[in-house]
């Protein structure tokens, strides 16, 4: 999943800084998967909302193209 979303986001016509994040936010869902359930570094609700919000903008900013 996570290999997809970066190589389908590397496509889409936004801002360097929406690549930045979303490797970030993508890099960490990585890191994420290392441990079970929630944890004090890595809360697995957070960067699924963290990630919804991305797409949320993403969706906001290619709407006005």
């Amino acid at each position: 999943m996570i290999r997809q979303w970066r190589s389908d986001a590397a496509s889409l016509p936004l801002p360097e800084k929406f690549g930045l994040v979303l490797g970030n936010l993508l890099d960490r869902i990585e890191s994420s998967a290392l441990f079970s359930g929630e944890s004090c570094s890595f809360s697995q609700k957070d960067l699924l909302d963290n990630l919804q919000l991305w797409a949320d903008k993403a969706r906001v900013r290619l709407s006005s193209l």
